[in-house]
């Protein structure tokens, strides 16, 4: 059964250390979007003042700067007279974000120079799905995925890019946190990734866009069939 939404507020007080002396709404921000990145609250959770603020120990005032920020992110959705609540995206919202993906992720594969790419942060984060997959661990291989990406992305040396691929790929784990058997979603691409870091570690970049352009193709097609194929549609599911 899951846990009331108020009850895993209270796992958030292990964050307050982060904010410092200078609490500000974007560091709440920064918290939360990781929080629900991570599943911590899965798409259509109400989000409560009382106790989010309490755990991290900021304002009303500060803590609804923090929401109207996320909901600007689309991360968020405000129901007039029923609170603030974790999106819960549709195909059309699946479609958008890999579309965006595909425009960002092969322009940057397409503008590398000449080889040898930096690729440790590619490199990394397949190892890590690896050995998140034998151990069983799905959610982990879903966050080794999305670090192989932003890793990719990274490789075009670009704050501005990184900034919105982040955005991108935080609102597609609202997506992923849909998926009723992640094992099934996940585990074919783990191989996928690692042929795109060898067409790179070669050079290629031809073969790795390539690559990249079907692999973008049938993840977008799982996760939106997943997403078709959610049950029910939960509070805050309305935009």
């Amino acid at each position: 059964m899951t846990e009331p939404a108020e009850d895993r507020a209270g796992g958030l007080a292990d964050d307050r250390a982060l904010l410092g002396r200078t609490s500000t709404a974007e560091r709440v921000a920064d918290i939360l979007r990781t929080r629900v990145a991570e599943g911590w609250f899965p798409p259509g959770t109400r989000l409560s003042e009382d106790g989010i603020g309490g755990a991290l120990g900021v304002s009303r005032n500060t803590l609804r700067e923090a929401f109207r920020l996320l909901t600007h992110e689309r991360l968020l959705v405000h129901e007039l007279n029923r609170g603030v609540f974790v999106r819960v995206l549709d195909a059309d919202d699946v479609a958008d974000i890999y579309r965006t993906r595909g425009l960002v992720e092969c322009a940057v594969v397409r503008g590398l120079g000449r080889p040898p790419f930096p690729l440790d942060g590619l490199a990394a984060a397949v190892a890590a799905g690896e050995t998140a997959a034998r151990a069983g661990d799905w959610n982990g291989v879903s966050t080794a995925n999305i670090h192989f990406h932003r890793a990719l992305v990274a490789l075009a040396g670009s704050a501005r890019t990184d900034e919105l691929m982040r955005g991108v790929l935080a609102e597609l784990r609202l997506a992923l946190h849909l998926v009723e058997d992640p094992r099934a979603l996940h585990e074919p691409f783990l191989a996928r990734n690692g042929e795109i870091l060898d067409a790179l570690r070669a050079g290629e970049r031809g073969t790795a866009e390539r690559l990249l352009v079907r692999y973008l193709d049938d993840s977008r097609a799982r996760v939106a069939d997943a997403c078709g194929r959610a049950s029910g549609t939960p509070p805050g599911a309305r935009r």
